[in-house]
């Protein structure tokens, strides 16, 4: 079976988006690096970003609690400091929207893991160099993917890997170029719904998240033990409790290449 060889020196994972899902990714991904430290392994630094502040309505979804929003603080301070506190990390965070030129490595060392939910921040994370993990959902299910290209060309001239190794994968944004577009008008305006806002209307489901993060973990650590990664896309599905990946080869991302094309 082929894998994902992308010949990185992971130096930092920066988690973008610090509610729903990134506050579950950035738990999971501090017990991970919390484990190799233990196992003296090399662990990258982690890095949180997100301009959002606490509100009333985040609070037990987003792991946060009715002072952290009594106190109106940065989700990514109150994620980081507790994360530090009860695991002994460095983690460091950024009060700021992602720019992928301010804050992107040029080297491209690092994994971005996106856990956004709005176009323009995709556009921008679709820029970052290194590689980018996914994570998108609706109200009972969503996708993981994992890539490191938004070049359609380059990809689909190492659609074949070398001796079953795949140096290259396509972004999400490849994979699912509606994800870069904006949302198509309603035929009459609708406020801005926050995730928040749809679980407590009941129109999401309030563990879709935790199953997000746990995907993207699942990812995460072996890229970062360098151990073999075989799919690039999940599919999560809370209504059949499945999880549906994607076997790395021709067969599989050819498809997703010539539909974008066209």
């Amino acid at each position: 079976m082929n894998v994902f060889e992308p010949n990185t020196h992971i130096q930092s994972i920066v988690i973008v988006g610090c509610g729903g899902t990134g506050a579950q990714v950035a738990r999971i991904v501090g017990r991970i690096v919390y484990d190799m430290q233990r196992a003296r392994l090399h662990t990258p630094k982690i890095v949180l970003i997100d301009p959002d502040i606490v509100e009333e309505k985040n609070v037990g979804r987003q792991l946060f609690t009715p002072a952290d929003a009594a106190l109106g603080l940065p989700k990514v301070e109150i994620v980081g400091k507790r994360l530090n506190m009860a695991l002994g990390l460095d983690i460091s965070w950024i009060v700021e929207p992602f720019n992928h030129e301010k804050h992107g490595d040029r080297y491209g060392s690092q994994v971005v893991i996106s856990c956004v939910d709005n176009h323009l921040a995709r556009c921008e994370l679709h820029q970052a160099r290194g590689i980018l993990i996914g994570a998108g959902n609706y109200r009972d299910g969503g996708q993981v993917v994992i890539g490191n290209t938004p070049d359609a060309e380059l990809m689909r001239r190492h659609l074949d890997g070398k001796d079953g190794k795949y140096a290259y994968l396509p972004k999400e944004g490849l994979i699912f170029p509606a994800l870069l577009e904006p949302e198509a008008p309603t035929p009459e305006p609708q406020p801005t719904i926050s995730c928040a806002e749809l679980v407590l209307r009941g129109e999401q489901d309030v563990l879709i998240n935790d199953w997000m993060a746990c995907v993207v973990g699942q990812y995460v650590a072996p890229l970062l033990r360098r151990q073999p990664i075989r799919t690039f896309a999940s599919f999560i599905s809370l209504d059949g409790m499945s999880i549906r990946s994607l076997p790395i080869c021709r067969d599989e991302l050819s498809p997703y290449l010539e539909r974008n094309e066209a």
